[in-house]
């Protein structure tokens, strides 16, 4: 695998952070947050690449059952998590203006440090517009490496 030293610079620290949080009950490598637009898509391509190179993901289409309250759901997934990707997509972007779940999952990241944004069919610039703090992070883009090569990059990151 090949990292840019921008790259090692960013997950760097991420990398110990997933080690210092090994030890939880049944843990999950990482909590996929992302707009309810794109689980069929972008987020279910993202999670199918990461479970496919054995990582854990918590993934709400999968991991919230019918008939459960699904801020509980995520509440125990980000518990559980050991790490946090939020799939930034202009569905996303909409989502987090609205201040709807996804905006809950972001601020509950956000406050723990715990997180990876993946920029996929838009630019930082316009997540910096809507969200400052989360475009202050660094993280991946698809415009720069395709989704498997971003996943390769993430798995490598939380498997350890």
């Amino acid at each position: 695998m090949v990292y840019t030293p921008a790259e090692v610079r960013t997950l760097t620290p991420f990398r110990e952070t997933v080690e210092k949080r090994a030890p939880l009950p049944d843990p999950r490598d990482v909590f996929l947050c992302h707009a309810w637009d794109d689980r069929g898509g972008a987020a279910k391509e993202l999670h199918d690449l990461l479970v496919s190179r054995g990582v854990s993901v918590w993934f709400s289409e999968k991991d919230v059952a019918l008939g459960t309250p699904l801020l509980r759901e995520i509440d125990r997934g980000l518990a559980k998590s050991r790490v946090g990707i939020v799939l930034v997509t202009p569905a996303l972007l909409n989502r987090l203006r609205g201040e709807g779940i996804a905006d809950k999952e972001l601020s509950a990241l956000l406050a723990r440090d715990l997180l990876v944004p993946i920029v996929h069919t838009t630019t930082y610039e316009a997540l910096r517009e809507v969200s400052p703090l989360l475009g202050s992070r660094s993280g991946l883009s698809t415009a720069e490496a395709p989704m498997a090569a971003v996943a390769a990059k993430l798995a490598e990151l939380v498997t350890i």
